[in-house]
């Protein structure tokens, strides 16, 4: 069986506040293979775009491993990490905020392979600029165009081909179609679907909405105050979801279909238990329908119950 191209053992990520230590990640173990795309699904500070950053090394673990084909990369010094950045690249939510306004549209996406020197020489790098802009959908006029002039899903199609300029093989998708118009989304999903045909990409692709996650991955992890709940290929997650938090999320998409209108939706009750210093247990179990006593005092082991399903409840330990 060959290795996964990235992995993550036990990755924690702790912030130290006036109160105590926010577990932002605490204890996530995940598995991406290449050419596939990991969804991470969650409410906001469920710990999913810190768990992004941390994998790409754009912070630091408080302890863990992420492997890059079997090599630990947290241990790499700034020259190894820099050689890394070729194959590791990340998309971020904000098209506008990720992106340098005092620089051109072909300044941006030339910069990453002028620090990385893969290519040398103004011509050939411009070549590479018109190659990648021609890949996302730019067109050329907008070589010299400045981020402010360009709506959001031209500045995000900049922020793929800057990602894209140094042929990575995993790109880390920080909620990449949030800030979008619902065309716009479908148009720059599609794009990271043909990218990922054409270059046999791996995507972590990060967001909060399950409609767009189904459509483009092929695994989905749920994250709930900075824990994995539940892990599954996405037809088993969406037919046989196992978490009470899980159900909860699936129940709340919206169903554009005035007959189904009587169903009764699963409604998260309760008030969401602190990330700082969290106790021993199931941090969902507050707001759990299910919850018994066993649900606290000690911490609960992740666990396959099926082929590739994995859960963390009491119900199936």
């Amino acid at each position: 069986m060959t290795a996964p191209l990235i992995e993550t053992r036990n990755l924690k990520k702790y912030f130290s506040t006036a109160a105590g230590l926010l577990h932002a990640v605490d204890g996530v173990n995940l598995k991406i293979e290449a050419g596939k795309t990991l969804g991470v699904v969650g409410e906001s500070g469920c710990g999913k775009s810190t768990l992004g950053r941390l994998v790409v090394r754009l912070l630091e673990a408080t302890s863990g491993e992420v492997l890059y084909r079997g090599e630990n990369i947290l241990g790499y010094n700034e020259r190894e990490m820099l050689q890394m950045r070729r194959k590791m690249q990340m998309i971020f939510q904000d098209p506008y905020a990720s992106l340098n306004p005092r620089m051109t549209v072909s300044e941006i996406i030339a910069e990453p392979i002028q620090v990385c020197h893969t290519i040398h020489g103004h011509d050939a790098i411009m070549d590479k600029v018109y190659e990648l802009m021609d890949t996302v959908g730019l067109a050329d006029r907008f070589v010299n165009t400045y981020p402010h002039e360009l709506d959001g899903g031209r500045r995000q199609r900049i922020g793929i081909a800057r990602a894209l300029a140094l042929d990575p093989e995993f790109i880390v998708c920080d909620e990449p179609v949030s800030a979008l118009d619902v065309s716009i989304q479908a148009q720059v999903l599609n794009l990271l679907m043909d990218l990922q045909e054409e270059r046999k990409l791996a995507y972590m692709f990060i967001t909060h909405n399950l409609s767009v996650v189904a459509h483009i991955s092929s695994e989905i992890a749920v994250m709930y105050l900075g824990q994995c709940v539940e892990r599954a290929p996405t037809d088993e997650l969406f037919a046989n979801p196992l978490h009470p938090y899980t159900k909860a999320l699936l129940a709340a998409i919206p169903v554009p279909n005035l007959s189904r209108r009587h169903l009764k939706r699963e409604v998260i009750r309760g008030e969401v238990a602190s990330p700082i210093n969290p106790k021993p247990g199931c941090r969902f179990a507050v707001r759990c329908p299910y919850a018994a006593p066993e649900c606290t005092g000690s911490d609960l082991e992740f666990r396959e119950v099926s082929s590739g399903h994995h859960v963390l409840c009491t119900r199936y330990q």
